[in-house]
């Protein structure tokens, strides 16, 4: 069992930054990719970014170039770096977790996913 908690979002303007972070329990988190996807009101959830336990990142095209994911092993966290933040990136994010999970096409697929967390809200401000 693995318990995600997920802290950083708030209210930004546009143009400019926030750092979300997941924190996770147990004693085999390097074994997992892990995963950050959002979701705005009266729309699905949408994938943003994972990183693999090998350390390969992805992230969506609304996102490259302005987010980047990293993770820390030892202290149990990933991190999801957003600049150049936009009224659009405006949703609820949340850190999710699967083992062993490599391939970039399911990575973005939220039900490959095992673990969430509760989720943060991020809005954007014009």
């Amino acid at each position: 069992q693995v318990r995600l908690v997920e802290s950083g979002g708030g209210l930004v303007q546009a143009g400019g930054s926030l750092r979300l972070s997941c924190a996770a329990s147990g004693r085999t988190f390097s074994s997992y990719a892990m995963g950050w996807f959002r979701q705005a009101p009266g729309k699905e959830r949408e994938f943003v970014s994972v990183i693999t336990r090998s350390g390969r990142t992805y992230y969506a095209d609304s996102v490259k170039g302005r987010f980047t994911i990293s993770r820390d092993n030892a202290k149990n966290t990933v991190n999801l770096q957003m600049n150049s933040l936009n009224t659009e990136d405006t949703a609820v994010y949340y850190c999710a977790a699967k083992q062993w999970l490599e391939s970039s096409s399911r990575a973005r697929d939220p039900t490959e996913y095992d673990y969430w967390g509760q989720g943060t809200q991020v809005t954007v401000s014009s």
